[in-house]
């Protein structure tokens, strides 16, 4: 079960990969149709108008939908036959194949509407809070919490002002997200040479507030590191709060390369991989912050030994 979770975590963050290849090599139309790759035809065949890399690159991407759809569907039969049965474990796994649905569905209305960046950008969008239910899924299945009963209820292991300022966090990189998919539709690499981009706001207008919310994440986090020395937390909340630290200042660095140069294609992928990554990383932490609350079974009185008195 958790290896199964774990694969639907690296599946959503790597259809998001392959997503951005598709986008950045001008794919995007590779395949005009959906489902059908050509009409009358699932797979690319040869045609005079669409070069053949940008069939198979785009063909490839919904290979590996395909995949995400078995491997998270196997996550839900294996939730389902784990015994006892887990309410929790099953409804984290029923997430996952119906979210793959949801981004089959989008990403056809993506291709039937040439690639308008208002249907692309929420294609990526549903990636993140799949990623982030992948990672409470792989926790769910974690040795911790299949050791407890079912129905076992999760108490938070942090103090609550912690964990309503890592909600704080969470949001904020939810609107950084958003704000770096804006970036995307106003910037160069639109899936097709032919598809029209974001035009109502400048585009370094849209990379200066994308970079505002990035130094926000950060002092926040900065925060959430003062608080967690100056309260008890476990250990396991400041190494990961460490992790999430050190991937976001390469995820901001690489951003910041990447604007510089231009937004060359193989950085825009590797900065669709730091975004999940990031995501992921922030879910891990977020994940620690609640054990399972031990059940307390009070031990049956036994009667005091009798004292023997001298003679």
């Amino acid at each position: 079960m958790r290896g199964l979770a774990m694969a639907a975590v690296v599946g959503q963050a790597g259809i998001a990969v392959t997503g951005a290849v598709v986008r950045v090599t001008g794919s995007g139309l590779g395949c005009p149709t959906w489902p059908q790759c050509f009409p009358g035809s699932l797979v690319p065949v040869p045609h005079p108008e669409v070069a053949v890399l940008h069939q198979w690159v785009e063909f490839g991407n919904r290979l590996l939908g395909i995949l995400l759809v078995v491997i998270t569907g196997a996550c839900l039969l294996a939730a389902l036959n784990v015994r006892p049965h887990r309410r929790r474990l099953v409804w984290l796994a029923a997430t996952m194949p119906l979210g793959v649905v949801a981004q089959a569905v989008i990403g056809g209305i993506t291709v039937l509407a040439g690639l308008a960046w208002y249907t692309v950008a929420p294609h990526f969008l549903v990636t993140i809070p799949l990623i982030w239910l992948a990672v409470l899924l792989v926790r769910e299945s974690s040795p911790a919490a299949m050791a407890v009963p079912p129905g076992t209820p999760w108490r938070p292991a942090v103090p609550a002002a912690l964990r309503g300022l890592l909600v704080v966090t969470s949001v904020v990189l939810v609107a950084l997200v958003v704000a770096g998919t804006l970036v995307t539709a106003a910037g160069p690499h639109g899936g097709d040479a032919a598809t029209p981009r974001l035009e109502a706001v400048p585009l370094p207008s849209l990379a200066t507030a994308h970079a505002h919310l990035l130094f926000a994440f950060l002092g926040l986090l900065v925060g959430v590191g003062f608080m967690t020395h100056a309260v008890a937390v476990p250990r396991a909340v400041v190494l990961r709060l460490r992790v999430l630290v050190v991937v976001t200042l390469a995820q901001g660095a690489l951003g910041g390369v990447q604007y510089a140069l231009g937004v060359p294609e193989v950085l825009v992928a590797l900065h669709v991989l730091g975004a999940a990554v990031t995501v992921a990383t922030a879910a891990w932490l977020w994940s620690a912050t609640a054990e399972p609350d031990e059940l307390v079974v009070d031990p049956p009185e036994t009667p005091a030994p009798a004292l023997a008195g001298r003679s």
